[in-house]
């Protein structure tokens, strides 16, 4: 079994495994059932590659996981009463129905603990289900990593207090912004990774496209869940132009588009389509239909940037996130000028935004080098490239500083 075999396992199934252990042993043990999961996986790459991969990869994790469970259980102090509690755990294991169903959707709702804050609610999904770090999960916030850390601990403590026992939604829509939250957490770290020498890292993307494609099959009529599919799968396609021969990082406007999916597209602009056809949005939906106007341009010179311009200031007073009015503010430098957009990212107070040196640094010196301001835009170009862990966009950045000085 290869690398990339374990990081697939690690990515679909594990959640899958540690769904099973929450729902039969509770929220109590969440700790106890992270830590069998790990064992098991560990076992697996061990043993694996020796003695070859099971026919059924999930019933022998969850087989493994649940017995090195139980011998924690057994182990701890208060040996007895956990005996008692858990004196069923010897039945034969790995049933059809639980080895075998598909309930990453569900883990995620129930992870989403009605004891917890949403931004508690998603911090600890995308831990346990997305597997994400806790420094991936602070970058995606702007948020100290410490933050983040306690976040998560606090979460565990609070579903501890609250009870042995996950429970269910209540209805179809209870927890669906958390979830939909984590979903495209998942998504953005996946397609461009914050960290390490990848441009991104494909193996969460598609994870995070595979629930969304769950999800949205669940709930078919909701605007915002479609939007986020969409969105993804409008992002997605165009993977293949992201990165030259060399791994290197290519932007939109430089992108051979002849290479984005087209098929994608389509399927994505229906899934949107159909959605907006209901007479509402969201803003998954809103940040869809402006991916869909990027890949239906075939140049970034005839991209319809008025109405993407009217997109974003719409998204902004939907979400109120200043995220997006840095967004904006390259659509109003297009549709206004450089000048223009360099005042919108200027006039930001958001303290979180205007301290991510990596984002405001790298719009900043695209404006200015379009406003010819070459030396103004080499020095923000060179302090984004020092404010990055990303060493393909760390190379981009350096090298379109260099450029400017040639």
């Amino acid at each position: 079994m290869t690398h990339s075999d374990f990081e697939d396992l690690w990515r679909s199934t594990a959640p899958q495994v540690l769904a099973a252990l929450l729902r039969r042993y509770g929220a109590a043990q969440l700790d106890l059932c992270e830590d069998a999961v790990q064992e098991a996986l560990l076992a697996a790459h061990q043993q694996w590659p020796a003695e070859g991969a099971p026919a059924d990869a999930k019933g022998w994790l969850l087989t493994v996981a649940r017995r090195r469970l139980i011998d924690r259980i057994r182990s701890e102090h208060q040996r007895r009463e956990r005996e008692h509690v858990y004196a069923d755990a010897w039945r034969p294991l790995a049933e059809p129905e639980t080895a075998h169903t598909d309930d990453s959707v569900q883990m995620l709702r129930l992870c989403c603990h009605p004891a917890l804050s949403v931004p508690a609610q998603v911090a600890l999904t995308l831990r346990a289900v997305g597997a994400l770090s806790t420094a991936q999960i602070a970058r995606a916030y702007l948020l100290p990593e410490a933050t983040i850390a306690q976040r998560i601990s606090r979460a565990k403590a609070r579903i501890r207090a609250a009870g042995a026992a996950f429970p269910e939604p209540s209805d179809a829509d209870d927890r669906l912004d958390a979830v939909l939250s984590v979903l495209s957490v998942m998504f953005t770290e996946g397609h461009t990774a914050t960290e390490g020498p990848e441009v991104g890292d494909v193996r969460l993307s598609d994870e995070a496209i595979r629930l969304a494609r769950m999800l949205h099959r669940e709930r078919p009529g909701d605007v915002e869940a479609a939007g986020l599919l969409a969105l993804m799968l409008l992002t997605d396609a165009r993977r293949a132009a992201r990165t030259g021969p060399r791994g290197e990082l290519i932007p939109l406007d430089e992108q051979d588009r002849t290479r984005w999916d087209r098929d994608l597209i389509a399927e994505g602009t229906g899934i949107l389509d159909a959605a907006l056809a209901a007479g509402r949005h969201g803003p998954y939906a809103i940040q869809a239909a402006i991916a869909a106007l990027h890949d239906d341009a075939p140049s970034t010179e005839t991209t319809d940037w008025p109405q993407i311009l009217a997109l974003y200031r719409l998204l902004e007073l939907e979400t109120g996130n200043a995220v997006a009015t840095v967004n904006r503010a390259v659509a109003q430098a297009m549709v206004h000028g450089p000048e223009s957009g360099l005042a919108v990212v200027d006039g930001i107070s958001d303290p979180r935004v205007r301290g991510d040196r990596r984002r405001i640094a790298s719009v900043r010196a695209h404006l200015l080098e379009r406003a010819g301001r070459h030396d103004e835009a080499i020095a923000e170009y060179l302090e984004a490239a020092r404010a990055t862990l990303s060493i393909p966009e760390r190379d981009y950045l350096r090298a379109r500083a260099a450029r400017l000085r040639r």
